[in-house]
Formats: structure tokens, C-alpha cells, sequence
């Protein structure tokens, strides 16, 4: 007789086999991942889960695989940067997105300082994750990254980790190939004078970004055509006012990313300077800042989403055995009004 939901306790996965007409091992090969199960009996499995109200009892899953089920999301900035920049709310809201397709949480975990570091490495080795995403690596505070591999944790990165290209699996959007192509559009429409607001060195995109600036000038490159910031809006209008101030002649500005774009615009706009009239702006990411500047930014336009479901993807496969791997994927250009 078929079992509809019992009353008084918790629903087993015996009272899903009676009420699907299968077998014990036929509903516990569906709840982990479907294999050797026709498609028949796991719509059955499936209907009956449903019926019955069944859940799976995460604690009694846990020690049954020895996994917890969540993932660690660490993202190595200020509360400052994570609240100002939506990329990273854009790629943590995507990667929870894709773990909770597998029945999988992610934890937030904020670690700007050493000391922070220190116990958001104590906590994901402690067995509290199955794994671990790691987001905005800088070059100098990657010295947790040495201890995860040692303690076997599977790690993936959001770009590509500098100093651990080789033992780090990660999922990256094309910064130089991105940066080549923005150069080049540049030029195509007139502008012959660039000049760089560059992205933080200890970072794979702010290297990556300089790197396409400098080989494409060739000889016309020199450091005074290059200011740095630290990916803020107001670190792109103070290394506007410092091109400014070089009385480097420039037509176009090739920002490393959209908010230090729209800060440069911010001072150009000061100054008197008309967009796209007198000077062309060009950013990287396609944030929504670049739709709120006036005129809209043309940029770069970076997969977020790609990159966090690829993030997962590797992330699943390194948790099941498999070598870390790595994923670069392709950027294009959004035609709007600063150019």
C-alpha cells in the first residue's frame, strides 16, 4: 500500500522504496548522484521523495561520506572593498547559486588581515569544509593558500593565484586578451595618445592588464603614462589628477577596471575635459557603475557568471579526487558612449 507522509516522525528512505516500488539501494543510488539508475525508476524515486516528504538528514550524510557539504567562500579584502565593488556580491551570489544545484552551502568568510588569515585557515582545515573558493588573492597575503595545499584541502581561485599557478586550480576571465582587444579598439577609433590607470600589482588582472599596455605601446611606452590604483573609485580620480599633473598629453584612458574609470571621469569632468569629445575612457568588468556614468562606460565585459559556475565545476571535481584544473575564459567589448 502505498505511503503517503507519516505522521509523528521523519519520513526514511525505506518509506520512499515502499512508496516507488523499489528498492532500498535504488532510492540511495538516486540520493547520491543518480548512478546505474534508469530514468523510470528515478522519476519514481523522485515522486515518491515528494509524496512522502522526505528529506536527507545532513548530519547522518556527513558521517556516512565523511563530507559536510559546504564550501568556503574566501574573499581576501576589506568590508569596505566587498561592500563597494558588486563583482565580488556578483561571483558570491553565483557560486551559491551553482553549490545549491548539488544540495551544497557556502560560507562567507571575510579575511583582510594576517590575523583574520590566520583563523579562516584554522576554520577550513578544521573540517568544516569540504573545500574552498578563494577570491582577490594578493600576491603578498597568499601565505594561507601554502597551508590549505598542505593539509590537502581542494582549493580553486578566482583569477589566477600569482606565486601558485602550478599547484592551484582556477577560473579566470582573459585580463590580457581582454586588455590587447580594448587597446586595439582604442586605436581603431583615433586615439593615439593612451595613457593607463593601472589595477593593484600583487593581483593576476592588474599585472595581466599593464602587461597588454605596455607590450602594445612598444617603444612609445614610458612610465609616465602609467598611475596606480587599488581598484576604488577614488584611487581612479587621484591617478587621473596625477596624469593631469605630468602634462602628459593624452586622447584615451585605458582603466583596468570600471569604478577607477568612473572615478577618472569624475576629475576629467572637473577639469573641463569633455568624454568622449576631448579624451576617450575605456574600462574593464562591465560592473553596473558603467551604467551610471555619464556618458555609459564602454568596457570590457568580464563572464562573471561563467567564472562561477567553472569555479564550482573545478572545485566538485577536485573534491572527487580529480587534479585541480584550470579554465581561462573569453571577454568582449561593450560599445557605449565614453569612446
Amino acid at each position: 500500500m502505498p505511503v503517503t507522509k507519516p505522521r509523528g516522525r521523519r519520513p526514511t528512505i525505506d518509506d520512499v522504496a515502499r512508496e516507488a516500488g523499489v528498492s532500498r539501494g535504488t532510492v540511495s543510488r538516486v540520493l547520491n548522484g543518480g548512478h546505474w539508475v534508469s530514468e523510470p525508476s528515478r522519476a519514481q524515486v523522485d515522486r515518491a521523495i515528494r509524496v512522502t516528504g522526505y528529506r536527507i538528514n545532513p548530519h547522518a550524510r556527513s558521517l556516512a561520506t565523511s563530507r559536510t557539504g559546504s564550501v568556503g567562500f574566501l574573499l581576501t579584502e576589506s568590508y569596505e572593498r566587498f561592500f563597494a565593488d558588486p563583482n565580488f556580491l556578483q561571483i558570491l551570489r553565483a557560486c551559491a547559486d551553482a553549490l545549491a544545484e548539488h544540495g551544497m552551502t557556502l560560507v562567507l568568510i571575510m579575511a583582510d588581515t594576517l590575523e583574520e588569515r590566520r583563523r579562516a585557515t584554522e576554520y577550513l582545515t578544521g573540517g568544516h569544509v569540504d573545500g574552498a573558493l578563494v577570491v582577490s588573492s594578493h600576491r603578498d597575503s597568499q601565505e594561507f593558500l601554502a597551508t590549505l595545499l598542505e593539509a590537502n584541502l581542494p582549493v580553486i581561485s578566482a583569477g589566477v593565484p600569482l606565486g601558485f599557478e602550478a599547484s592551484v586550480g582556477y577560473a579566470t576571465a582573459d585580463d590580457e586578451g581582454g586588455a590587447r582587444t580594448m587597446i586595439t579598439y582604442l586605436r581603431d577609433k583615433g586615439r593615439s595618445r593612451l595613457v593607463h590607470i593601472a589595477g593593484p600589482q600583487d593581483t593576476s588582472g592588474g599585472t595581466a592588464r599593464l602587461r597588454a599596455f605596455r607590450e602594445l605601446m612598444g617603444d612609445e611606452f614610458s612610465e609616465e603614462l602609467v598611475a596606480y590604483g587599488d581598484y576604488g573609485r577614488e584611487s581612479g580620480r587621484k591617478a587621473m589628477r596625477e596624469l593631469i599633473a605630468r602634462d602628459v598629453a593624452f586622447d584615451g584612458v585605458f582603466c583596468a577596471n570600471d569604478l577607477m574609470a568612473a572615478g577618472a571621469m569624475d576629475v576629467l569632468r572637473s577639469a573641463g575635459i569633455e568624454v568622449p569629445e576631448d579624451v576617450a575612457v575605456a574600462g574593464f568588468d562591465d560592473a553596473p557603475v558603467a551604467l551610471e556614468t555619464d556618458p555609459p562606460l564602454t568596457t570590457v565585459h568580464q563572464p562573471f557568471d561563467r567564472v562561477s559556475g567553472e569555479m564550482v565545476r573545478l572545485l566538485l571535481d577536485e573534491i572527487d579526487g580529480r587534479a585541480a584544473g584550470r579554465v581561462t575564459l573569453p571577454t568582449r567589448i561593450v560599445e557605449r558612449g565614453t569612446v
